[in-house]
């Protein structure tokens, strides 16, 4: 089953982060990202633009609004995600755990749904 771990942090930290600090999560990110192709459950993801880039469509009474920013006021970001191929839930939720994130922010894992049967 496919799993999406969606990543959350609060942009005002990373912002604030010593480079050093950084540097050292990016080279976390990307052993985990490693770790996670090696073990054959990496199906895609990405890190994302700040939430400043975003922009929210909605379509009220046949118009279209958009709006900058994210849909909603939030202390956390969604700042990346990845997809993964595993099991189950147990196994994702320890995926989850293992993200450099899950340390300054927190990950949501949700499964992704089967339209194929």
């Amino acid at each position: 089953m496919q799993y999406m771990i969606l990543i959350y942090d609060d942009e005002s930290v990373w912002a604030s982060m010593p480079e050093a600090q950084s540097q050292q999560l990016f080279g976390e990110y990307r052993a985990y990202t490693e770790e996670m192709t090696k073990a054959g459950v990496l199906r895609g993801g990405d890190a994302l633009k700040p939430v400043s880039t975003a922009t929210t469509v909605r379509v009220r009474e046949g118009k279209t609004l958009t709006t900058d920013g994210p849909f909603a006021e939030t202390k956390e970001q969604l700042g990346g995600y990845y997809i993964v191929e595993v099991p189950d839930l147990e196994a994702a939720l320890k995926w989850a755990a293992k993200c450099p994130s899950a340390a300054i922010g927190s990950i949501e894992v949700r499964p992704v749904m089967d339209f194929s049967g």
